[in-house]
């Protein structure tokens, strides 16, 4: 629960987070909207992690090569895990290589069978459904969800003195997280009534609502037996907490906050569940199957956590700066989903008109316009942007514990994709 105090000051703590560094940690800002999230190891970090940058600093120089960063100097553990402690230093000393790897590249082979293992799944006799169920395992997606686990799989082994090839286990945990996340977007598709997704129509556009839910469930029922099948409990339970964080945000997304506070706490807690969750879980779903350190299970989480929330605050920059062209899907669709996300929440600091709309969920003629246009003259756009930047440091200082790999480097290149992407 979120006592009063610590509801009442969350714009302050977010808002100074977003434009510059705060007195306060990310820890105690995650804090306000959901304990469950927060870091077990928050007190072992120093507030100092959080100002890596000139105070202050505008959005477009946080990249920059030669700006002095915090680096993690690493000294080993008597349990295996990595202390960090905080020395300033150039960036690019961070990683074990100058040039980092990238992560596709490093995670192809093993995503070359995962949609054909993803059919096998799906196998039914039934011709129409097993169509349905095919429709977006094309691989024609990004398979962002997939790649991070591979990669996170195989920097744990490194980091646990084994071989970094994946265990079966693990390689079931990366099928299983896209199957879920399908699902999801099915399910999503008949909730908005979208009729495009990932450049093409959509499921419940082509065949119907009915046979879409009807897909997406058996989807999600494939994927709840495969996990099964790995046969590890604990893993069974930390995945099936991504179902209900599922269907808890989605019930979030139906509501609105009338206080301010209140509002953008809402909005990061149901990005989490929507989102990161899944992300978040599936990372330390691996770290179970490879390691009993639970510090270690730490860090897989919160780094996927904290890039999962990075890629949806990015998402809801990119509707409002990209067309339907490069997103597979219409711009500014959450606003016509009567959604205040990010950008809004920053602009209605400079255009208080913004509250009446968001309250009454843009329902009302040329809300939408309106919004967009108060948007678009407010730094919402860069305060988001800043916020998701401030996420991927946080991932990126806690896989920096891990042993130095091929693969812990790609993870950390993967949060510049995460920043930079343009769909």
């Amino acid at each position: 629960m979120v006592n009063g105090n610590m509801a009442g000051s969350w714009w302050r703590h977010c808002r100074r987070w977003s434009t510059g560094c705060s007195n306060a940690s990310l820890f105690e800002t995650l804090g306000y909207f959901s304990s469950k999230t927060v870091s077990s190891s928050a007190s072992s970090f120093t507030r100092a992690s959080l100002c890596s940058g000139p105070r202050n600093e505008p959005p477009s120089t946080q990249n920059h090569p030669n700006r002095p960063t915090l680096h993690f100097s690493l000294f080993r553990h008597k349990s295996g895990f990595q202390y960090p402690t905080l020395q300033p230093c150039c960036c690019r000393a961070t990683h074990s290589d100058a040039k980092l790897k990238d992560p596709f590249t490093l995670a192809q082979k093993d995503l070359t069978s995962l949609y054909d293992d993803i059919k096998k799944e799906l196998f039914v006799s039934k011709k129409e459904l097993k169509y349905l169920c095919d429709y977006y395992f094309d691989g024609r997606g990004k398979a962002i969800r997939p790649i991070i686990v591979v990669l996170m799989a195989r920097a744990l082994n490194i980091h646990s003195n084994r071989a970094g090839d994946l265990l079966p286990g693990q390689r079931a945990v990366a099928m299983i997280t896209e199957m879920i996340h399908t699902a999801s977007l099915v399910h999503d598709d008949v909730i908005d009534g979208s009729d495009e997704r990932r450049g093409k129509r959509s499921i419940n556009e082509v065949w119907g609502e009915r046979k879409a839910i009807l897909a997406g469930d058996f989807i999600l029922s494939a994927a709840s037996m495969a996990l099964a099948r790995i046969g590890n409990i604990t893993v069974v339970k930390v995945l099936s907490q991504v179902i209900e964080d599922l269907v808890r945000g989605e019930f979030m997304q139906l509501g609105s906050k009338e206080n301010e506070n209140e509002r953008f706490k809402h909005y990061l807690e149901k990005t989490f569940k929507k989102t990161a969750s899944l992300i978040a879980n599936s990372c330390k779903a691996v770290s179970i199957l490879v390691n009993s350190d639970p510090e270690v299970h730490e860090i897989a989480y919160q780094y996927g956590k904290n890039v999962g929330i990075a890629f949806q605050l990015v998402d809801d920059v990119l509707d409002f700066t990209s067309g339907a062209a490069q997103l597979g899907k219409p711009s500014a669709a959450d606003l016509k989903l009567g959604l205040a996300t990010g950008p809004v929440l920053f602009a209605c600091q400079q255009f208080p008109e913004l509250h009446a709309m968001i309250m009454r969920r843009f329902s009302s003629k040329g809300d939408v316009d309106r919004a967009w246009q108060y948007v678009l003259q407010s730094d919402g756009v860069q305060q988001t942007t800043f916020l998701a930047r401030r996420y991927c440091q946080e991932a990126i200082r806690h896989i920096s514990m891990l042993r130095p790999s091929p693969e812990r480097d790609a993870l950390i290149r993967l949060t510049e994709i995460v920043l930079s992407r343009d769909k």
